[in-house]
């Protein structure tokens, strides 16, 4: 049974830093291209950034130059250093695997972490 246990979220003000943890279990980590996806209240969930399993990043425009992927392949965790964080990053924060993972056909998520980016 795969688990995804996101951490390390809160409240920060604009242009603070947060380091976002996801410790995934019940699968072979580093296999796996692994993601970070955010939901802002309203809005569908969006991939932010993602690292494959040799570490290459990639990251949505928005965040590109702010957030840095990274991950532990002995600790089974994926990272997300976020900085000079903006109001409209605020989000619930959830990392997958990539292809997303299913379970009997039906997308599976942990359950994220918030992020709240105010002054």
């Amino acid at each position: 049974q795969v688990q995804f246990v996101e951490s390390g979220g809160g409240l920060v003000q604009p242009g603070g830093s947060l380091r976002l943890s996801c410790v995934v279990s019940g699968t072979i980590f580093s296999f796996y291209s692994m993601d970070w996806y955010r939901q802002a209240p309203g809005k569908q969930r969006e991939l932010v950034a993602r690292i494959s399993s040799t570490r290459m990043p990639n990251y949505q425009g928005s965040v590109k130059g702010r957030f840095t992927i990274s991950r532990d392949n002995a600790k089974n965790t994926v990272y997300l250093q976020m900085n000079s964080l903006k109001p409209e990053d605020t989000a619930v924060y959830y990392c997958n695997t990539d292809p997303i993972w299913s379970v009997d056909a039906k997308e599976y998520w942990g359950q994220g972490t918030q992020v709240t980016v105010s002054s």
